[in-house]
């Protein structure tokens, strides 16, 4: 665990490529924009006029050595042709992912970068891929645990990734006494963002590991001749099952989980989403909680243990772990 304040320890990591990137861009004039964990160039590049490019002008770019930037990357692709777009995928750390993605501005460019740098050293020992950019835009989930249902697993979606539209469960095929949800976002870009958030984010879904992968045309087959799975309130024969009102949370619980949800969006790391499970529960009204923060742009959760006081009737405990956990993150990350 480090002991630097956030912005100074992500300073630190690979700083002389950093470094690097600054003064090219500077040199070159070129304007990169960081944002909700990728950092794009163009989209339209400066000078551009007209329509964007059409469909079949992408490619991606895998298996990049997680130190390299920009200054290597846009001048190797664009020997290829025009770029109108280049996006690398980033860490919170600043390090890349170890994948982007070129758009060019005709299919022929795209189409000369494949042939010509697919299986390219970037440097000794380093081989990338570049292949055409498919518009896939579905993922599967598997090994969901039999209890949770569809809201729930929709509501944990929304909070960590982005344009999510449909959530649709079934029995799955793979393991026994498990789920598995198929997931249908918006654009091929939503859902890459959200197959890598939820694979690097080690999230969990009712005390279960789960594996995220790309939709494939034969399980999507396979599973429409199933029936997807009923909702929790169908299960209770249509009747959905009251949840008791809970009060507000206090000024200083509030402000820990604001502070740390500020503090994610001003650093580009994602919005937290808290896992909390109740273990003990005292009967002078303490309860032990286990509680775990996955931040998208944070290469591991945090997690831990922590005693709350249960505050009045109606509250189950939940919300005031999550604040103790907020906080918790918070002093880790030397802003407390």
């Amino acid at each position: 665990r480090h002991h630097l304040p956030l912005q100074a320890w992500i300073d630190s990591i690979n700083k002389a490529n950093k470094m690097a990137l600054l003064a090219w861009a500077k040199e070159t004039g070129i304007s990169l924009v960081q944002i909700n964990g990728q950092r794009r160039y163009g989209g339209p590049p400066p000078g551009w006029v007209g329509d964007p490019p059409p469909a079949g002008t992408e490619v991606f770019i895998g298996k990049l050595p997680q130190d390299i930037y920009e200054n290597t990357l846009i001048p190797l692709f664009q020997s290829a042709g025009k770029l109108y777009e280049f996006r690398l995928m980033m860490t919170f750390s600043g390090l890349n992912r170890g994948f982007a993605y070129a758009k060019y501005s005709n299919r022929r460019s795209a189409k000369e970068a494949i042939a010509a740098l697919n299986n390219f050293e970037v440097r000794e020992g380093c081989a990338i891929t570049v292949c055409k950019s498919t518009d896939k835009c579905e993922l599967s989930v598997d090994g969901l645990a039999t209890s949770v249902s569809r809201q729930e697993v929709e509501a944990m979606l929304r909070q960590v990734t982005e344009g999510v539209l449909k959530v649709t469960l079934y029995t799955s095929p793979c393991q026994k006494r498990a789920q598995l949800a198929v997931l249908k976002y918006s654009s091929h870009r939503a859902a890459a963002m959200a197959k890598k958030t939820l694979t690097e984010g080690n999230v969990r879904l009712g005390g279960r590991d789960v594996r995220v992968d790309w939709l494939n045309p034969d399980l999507k087959q396979k599973l429409q001749s199933c029936k997807e799975k009923p909702s929790f309130s169908q299960v209770q024969g249509g009747k959905c099952l009251g949840v008791p009102t809970q009060a507000p949370l206090s000024p200083v619980l509030r402000n820990a989980l604001d502070r740390l949800n500020t503090l994610c969006w001003r650093q580009y790391l994602g919005t937290p989403v808290f896992l909390t499970k109740c273990v003990q529960a005292d009967p002078s009204g303490w309860l032990w909680f286990w509680c775990q923060v996955v931040i998208p742009g944070c290469p591991v959760p945090f997690s831990g243990f922590t005693w709350v006081w249960q505050n009045g009737p109606g509250r189950s405990g939940h919300e005031e772990a999550k604040a103790a956990a907020a906080l918790r993150v918070l002093q880790m990350l030397g802003e407390s």
